[in-house]
């Protein structure tokens, strides 16, 4: 007795060291790094259950930041497939990776008009962004507009040109493109020395903005993708649009008011589009089914940001139809012109601007690029893994994936008395398991939905499709009315008696 018992309170003592051992867990602080548009590095430190949010807040607290719906933080897992962070999830879950997490603070969605941006701190943030997409390719241009937006970059670094300070050469100093050529070098020296003369860093900062967001590929994050010939490709989105570019020449823009649907299966992206009563249906295919998901989850941001006059109007996005669950996504945040409005409402006294000393020059960024800059328009490229090299773990999505083959598999055992079946007997037993299940899903949910009066939000949006217009009005109701004659007709017999 008096051994089992102490064998007892040996294993009660042990379950409490786990269980405070798990609490310290839970209070366990991480450390994160977040990378700043000049390279700069700020840290702080987070708990498990800390969300996104915090860190986006953190950062707009540090530059003292109100006009902060523009921006995000973007990391990237161990594949090199890259995600936005989710403001109102917990950032463990988000990355799975062990700490410390590194992130970056990065303009997600790009001001339409430069004009309603109220701040010149919000400004000089948008500034050294453009800087970033026109060093990394991102950002398309003819030859001209790139001696302008080069001279604009050098203004705001070094102000007016100074003959004692700056020789023949010194735009070769810096590195504002990939690559540069001499060529260029001089017509950036040209407008630098007579057309700029006397813009202080914020004038120059403002033209290289109203110069870029002229431009077609302004705020587009190419993502590279196959089309149906096998062509590469690549698709963004801009505010006014979804776009598609083939080299340097711009195939496909489609308005968010024309889009209908954005949806992914697989690797395999889809962009339903209406345009005068006719439904075209564009299909890309990605690398990976993460990269083809990210793809879809920045459309449905971009649209609902971009298209909707008020956040209220925003609805969840499924990547599938009606009768199967599929990936749901709802943007959640201020749309474009409720962000404009509330900057034209700020009062406060600006804030100064700390702008960065450090030259693009100087950045140890590779310039291992196969872009040269001459009388062609630049290239769109990928961010080169050293832009943005963000540790961050694989996607929850396979966690998920793994438990629920794991219940399958338990289910399935249960069901069929774990005998031992042959390879015939074990895949036919599955395929009449998938069909009941089928139809003890699909077929309650049509009755309610063909049948019943209930009226919540998600049946509501389910008849509004034009899918179920279609089966409903062409097949149900036509059914229906087939069996209600073959029943009358049926009771109208006279009985035999």
């Amino acid at each position: 007795m008096f051994g089992c018992q102490c064998t007892k309170e040996k294993g009660t003592m042990k379950m409490i060291r786990l269980r405070t051992a798990s609490m310290r867990s839970l209070n366990l602080e991480m450390k994160c790094t977040i990378r700043l548009l000049d390279d700069s590095e700020i840290s702080c430190n987070i708990q498990r259950e800390t969300k996104g949010q915090f860190l986006l807040d953190h950062i707009c607290n540090h530059y003292s930041l109100l006009e902060k719906d523009y921006f995000g933080i973007r990391f990237v897992d161990p594949e090199k497939q890259r995600h936005w962070l989710d403001p109102n999830k917990p950032i463990a879950k988000q990355i799975k990776s062990h700490p410390p997490y590194t992130m970056c603070f990065r303009v997600k969605f790009y001001p339409h008009e430069p004009l309603k941006i109220k701040e010149e701190l919000t400004r000089y943030l948008l500034y050294l962004q453009i800087k970033r997409d026109i060093f990394h390719g991102r950002l398309l241009c003819s030859f001209a507009d790139a001696a302008l937006l080069g001279a604009c970059i050098v203004q705001a670094e070094i102000g007016d040109y100074d003959p004692d300070e700056h020789p023949d050469n010194y735009i070769c100093d810096f590195k504002i493109f990939p690559k540069q050529s001499q060529k260029l070098e001089r017509k950036i020296a040209e407008i630098h020395n007579s057309e700029l003369r006397g813009q202080n860093p914020a004038v120059a900062e403002f033209n290289l903005l109203l110069k870029a967001h002229s431009l077609e590929t302004y705020g587009v994050d190419p993502h590279p993708c196959k089309d149906s010939t096998g062509s590469t490709t690549f698709l963004g989105y801009t505010a006014m649009g979804f776009v598609v570019f083939q080299g340097n020449k711009r195939l496909h823009l489609i308005r968010w008011p024309d889009i209908y649907k954005l949806k992914f299966d697989g690797k395999t992206f889809y962009i339903i589009g209406i345009q005068k009563e006719k439904k075209n249906v564009l299909a890309f295919h990605t690398s990976t089914p993460a990269a083809c998901k990210h793809l879809w989850k920045c459309g449905v941001e971009n649209q609902a940001f971009y298209k909707y006059a008020k956040s209220s109007q925003v609805k969840t996005m499924t990547s599938s139809n009606i009768f199967f669950k599929g990936s749901r996504f709802r943007y959640c945040g201020k749309v474009a012109k409720e962000v404009v409005e509330a900057s034209s409402k700020i009062q406060r006294y600006p804030p100064e601007v700390h702008r960065s000393l450090i030259p693009h020059s100087k950045s140890s960024y590779s310039l291992n690029k196969q872009l040269i800059i001459n009388m062609e328009p630049l290239q769109p490229l990928l961010p080169s893994p050293s832009e943005e090299e963000e540790e961050a773990p694989v996607d929850e999505e396979e966690e998920e994936m793994k438990e629920a083959r794991k219940a399958l598999s338990w289910s399935y055992d249960f069901l069929m008395g774990n005998m031992q079946l042959n390879a015939f007997l074990k895949s036919f037993s599955r395929l009449v398991l998938v069909a009941l299940g089928l139809l003890l899903v699909v077929f309650p949910l049509l009755l309610v939905l063909l049948e019943s009066d209930i009226d919540i939000s998600f049946l509501h949006e389910i008849r509004q499709t034009p899918e179920f217009e279609q089966f409903h009005n062409e097949y149900y109701c036509p059914l229906r009315k087939w069996v209600a004659c073959k029943m009358g007709a049926v009771l109208d017999m006279p009985s035999s008696s």
